[in-house]
């Protein structure tokens, strides 16, 4: 099994120094996490560009929630995606839903164009968000999305609850995306395990196949009015680069 992938949430430049320090493989470039994580600036961007090397995933969300909002607020939000692919930007997190909880096919489809993403002509890949969690209907989604250019990663705790609530869908959607010869429809994308994350959660996740994480509380000791601390991304580094466990959950 490959090296488990540890990504960071950064809001900037100090954030990403001390993720990188303490062993983090990808960063989420975000702002304003009171409203769960909105996109951020292109400057902001640019200068965490500047201090690390790590992958950088930008968040494409305009407001708390999961709605793309209108045909201002989507051209808005493409606007704003197509200056951060222009400052160099070439790997995305975004997730919408219509207000019965479907997949927002329109609004996915633009911001995959504008992004720049595999059948649009492009090489951006992009993580379906949290929404998932939130989704009416989870395998129905994963198969409407799954023909979305550039789709890689789902980042998803299960649950809207988080993974306490949500461990056996995680464990079960494991299974299913780890199918041979193929996977299911669907479940091709990796899953990326975050959303109320703790380090005991990692022997059960990793038993089954998970090889991504994905951290924003735990990395800050002191909480969001505080910065990334090297010392607790090492400590979640060191967890996922031992052994993997044979053990079940619950």
């Amino acid at each position: 099994m490959s090296r488990p992938i540890l990504e960071v949430i950064a809001l900037d430049a100090e954030d990403a120094v001390a993720a990188q320090a303490g062993g983090a493989d990808r960063l989420e470039l975000v702002t304003d996490m009171a409203a769960d994580g909105l996109t951020p600036r292109r400057e902001t961007f640019a200068a965490i560009r500047a201090a690390v090397d790590l992958p950088l995933r930008v968040m494409l969300r305009a407001t708390d929630g999961f709605a793309a909002g209108g045909a201002a607020a989507l051209d808005a939000l493409c606007g704003a995606a197509r200056e951060l692919r222009e400052e160099g930007a070439d790997e995305f997190v975004l997730g919408f839903l219509t207000l019965d909880g479907q997949p927002d096919l329109a609004a996915l489809t633009a911001l995959t164009e504008a992004i720049g993403a595999g059948a649009h002509g492009g090489d951006s890949r992009w993580t379906f968000h949290r929404a998932i969690d939130r989704a009416a209907a989870r395998d129905a989604l994963r198969k409407q999305v799954a023909d979305l250019p550039g789709l890689d990663t789902y980042l998803t705790a299960g649950s809207a609850a988080g993974v306490d609530d949500g461990m056996p869908t995680l464990l079960a959607e494991a299974a299913r995306g780890a199918e041979r010869p193929e996977p299911e429809p669907g479940y091709a994308p990796r899953i990326m395990a975050g959303g109320g994350l703790r380090l005991d959660h990692l022997p059960a996740l990793r038993a089954a196949g998970v090889d991504a994480f994905h951290i924003g509380g735990a990395s800050r000791p002191a909480g969001w009015s505080g910065p990334v601390d090297a010392a607790a991304v090492r400590e979640w580094r060191e967890a996922l680069d031992a052994p993997v466990p044979a053990e079940g959950w619950g």
